[in-house]
């Protein structure tokens, strides 16, 4: 990426929609939390990401970085299709939407960025913002050690007593974390989550070896 006046790394902010398929194609998550900081114009810039699993978390991790005598707390985070921003005193559209076109152009989801500012005594207009805080979100990002997600589907299995070793034998064999199982008067219904790249082979090979005694559930995208 080329560095603009003042410092500043220039990132491309393209529709949020094409950005979003990009992250469905080839997914990744923050191996761990990451810091960036650099001046612009004599602000001080840092960027603090690190990967969230829920809302929840990703709203803590904002509140835990946040430095209360900073001129600006700004930050943005991607959770699948849900995804927040805020510009904390900034024009509108100069902080938080940046910082999230950002994660979307490195290719991450399921990570939360916070950029700090404090006033260095000039002002850099609105596209010097969008420069500087989107570019130094991206320049903390592409640093960044990255880990790839894993598609996962969950499925509802149900089986008759006398395949329950079978069962058991066979989701070790294919990397199936088993979430619940209980049972009833005609035998053992299971819930388990796996690779979705594996799913199709346990679907095969549980009814193979049942003779398709075995009900499976279409999976659901976890």
């Amino acid at each position: 990426m080329p560095a603009s006046a003042g410092g500043a790394v220039d990132f491309d902010l393209r529709p949020m929609r094409r950005r979003w398929l990009k992250i469905m194609a080839m997914p990744d998550t923050l191996a761990s939390p990451v810091t960036h900081d650099q001046e612009i114009r004599h602000s001080r810039f840092v960027a603090h990401a690190a990967p969230i699993g829920d809302a929840a978390s990703a709203l803590e991790f904002v509140r835990t970085i946040s430095v209360a005598d900073a001129t600006h707390n700004c930050w943005a985070y991607r959770l699948g299709a849900e995804y927040r921003s805020s510009d904390d005193g900034e024009p509108a559209g100069t902080a938080g939407r940046p910082i999230l076109a950002a994660i979307d152009g490195q290719g991450f989801d399921r990570v939360a960025v916070v950029v700090i500012r404090w006033y260095g005594g000039i002002k850099l207009g609105a596209g010097g913002l969008v420069r500087a805080y989107g570019g130094t979100a991206a320049e903390c990002l592409r640093l960044a050690p990255r880990l790839p997600l894993i598609p996962m589907v969950t499925l509802a299995l149900r089986c008759g007593f006398d395949d329950i070793g079978l069962v058991h034998a066979t989701l070790a064999q294919h990397s199936a974390l088993k979430l619940d199982e209980s049972f009833d008067h005609d035998g053992v219904r299971f819930q388990v989550q796996l690779p979705a790249d594996h799913a199709q082979a346990l679907k095969t090979r549980l009814r193979d070896a049942t003779r398709n005694r075995i009900g499976i559930s279409d999976p659901l995208t976890a």
